[in-house]
């Protein structure tokens, strides 16, 4: 293991690239592993199960997104201090960053299961479609515990420049869940049971591969201590804690609109599912930039290089604009067969074709949104992330889903999520380049400046 930053010297077009193709692929194959799990539901030819699994979604979504934030947070906290060559420092705040997910989901999971016949009532589904939904919650729920590990030590890799070996975790589970799904749905006749057996084992799967990698292979996480979570954990708390409510925003947002759809049917929320799916196969590269870049801008940051800060936040707009224009015209010309694959019906295919010709272009902005997220978050300003985020999902677009749903129909739904993507997604790539362009050339000297302002002891904290 080298002590320098693999990120503080070449072409900063080439290391997003790099990184975003070893997350993309990692990522599309298991949601396009996950969207062969509906394929085979599908094909027992119950519309409930498909809607449960798009209910359960929509309140499972919760905790992911917590798992994500604090993923992350560990992305941000360690690339800054490998940046400034403090990789003692570096390992002692991932070991500290397992720790603090696993409590941290753990909590969220036991919530869910919990409340879990409540929250899918919330979301509109009712009789034995709600029934499917919380008994498929109570058994995948738990898992999320070993994914939010797994999930953390991939994104301490990702923080050091082992785009690869990150890969390799996502890749490893997704094949366990390609070989087992066929299997465990169909064959066996569990149905829904089946799948959400499958996801269970694709989630310790994912931890077993991250642990060997990142700490038996790559040394790049210290065993937490007491003494290392009190005191190197005030500064990775103090992204986390915003990053976490910018992911939180994402599944309120799809809560409500899942609320939006629910009234037009069955037929409606399972091509609400499907699209759910189908968004993070299409979009792997996009979700993937997101946090390929993180590491990029953080070893930059810490290492005061802020001409290199730019040009990483100039070259992903760029490479998300190119790469959804593609996404958006094949995905155009998929639309029939995506259709006849799902066995959707007429309403289900009008709203996979307002997806298709609307919500695929809005992702344009989406991603400049990512972008944006990306930027703040790793480069001391995690609260704006968290302020365009929730201004989007919780503020925008639920009225104009309603309205464009009053208009259009099932249909109407996506139309208002695209305009609401359109006009922050926007905003956010302004905000996000203005604050790049300002940063001074001395930055490194404020990487903690959140924690800092937080913790006035921090300075003594960092030289334990």
């Amino acid at each position: 293991m080298s002590t320098g930053g693999r990120f503080l010297t070449g072409s900063t077009l080439g290391h997003v690239v790099r990184m975003t193709a070893t997350g993309a692929v990692g990522i599309t194959f298991v949601f396009l592993v996950d969207a062969a799990n509906l394929i085979w539901l599908a094909q027992l030819g119950d519309a409930r199960l498909l809607a449960a699994i798009g209910f359960a979604y929509a309140v499972q979504f919760f905790s992911v997104s917590v798992g994500v934030g604090l993923m992350i947070a560990a992305t941000a906290v360690v690339s800054r201090s490998i940046g400034a060559g403090d990789r003692a420092r570096a390992r002692r705040q991932a070991g500290a960053a397992v720790v603090i997910a696993v409590a941290v989901v753990a909590s969220v999971a036991a919530l869910i299961v919990t409340f879990r016949h409540t929250l899918v009532g919330f979301a509109g589904a009712e009789g034995e479609t709600a029934r499917l939904a919380a008994r498929y919650l109570a058994m995948t729920m738990p898992s999320l515990i070993p994914m939010a590990a797994g999930m953390v030590m991939s994104g301490v890799m990702r923080a050091d420049g082992f785009g690869a070996k990150a890969m390799y975790v996502t890749l490893s589970g997704g094949t366990v869940l390609l070989l087992l799904d066929p299997f465990l749905i169909f064959y066996s006749g569990w149905g829904l049971d089946g799948a959400a057996l499958g996801l269970v084992l694709f989630r310790f799967t994912l931890l077993g591969v991250a642990t060997y990698l990142a700490i038996y292979q790559l040394n790049l996480i210290d065993r937490p201590r007491l003494r290392t979570l009190r005191n190197i954990g005030a500064p990775f708390v103090a992204v986390a804690i915003p990053a976490i409510a910018t992911q939180m925003s994402v599944p309120v947002g799809n809560y409500l609109l899942t609320v939006v759809m629910a009234p037009f049917g069955d037929d409606a929320v399972a091509a609400w599912a499907v699209v759910g799916r189908l968004t993070v196969v299409v979009f792997g590269g996009i979700f993937a930039l997101s946090g390929a870049i993180g590491g990029i801008f953080g070893q930059n940051y810490g290492a005061g290089q802020m001409a290199r800060v730019r040009a990483t936040y100039r070259d992903a707009l760029v490479f998300c604009g190119i790469y959804t224009l593609v996404a958006w015209g094949l995905f155009i010309v998929a639309v029939p067969y995506v259709v006849a694959l799902f066995d959707l019906s007429a309403q289900g295919a009008d709203v996979l074709h307002a997806f298709a010709v609307v919500g695929v272009g809005g992702y344009v902005f989406v991603g400049a949104l990512f972008v944006s997220n990306a930027a703040f978050n790793s480069l001391g300003k995690p609260g704006r992330s968290t302020l365009v985020n929730w201004v989007k999902d919780g503020v925008i677009s639920l009225p104009l889903a309603l309205w464009l749903a009053g208009v259009f129909g099932a249909a109407g739904v996506i139309y208002g999520q695209a305009a609401a993507g359109v006009v922050v997604g926007a905003t956010a790539a302004i905000w996000g380049w203005y604050y790049v362009r300002s940063l001074p050339p001395e930055g490194a000297e404020e990487v903690d400046v959140p924690a800092s302002a937080a913790y006035p002891n921090l300075d003594k904290i960092r030289r334990r």
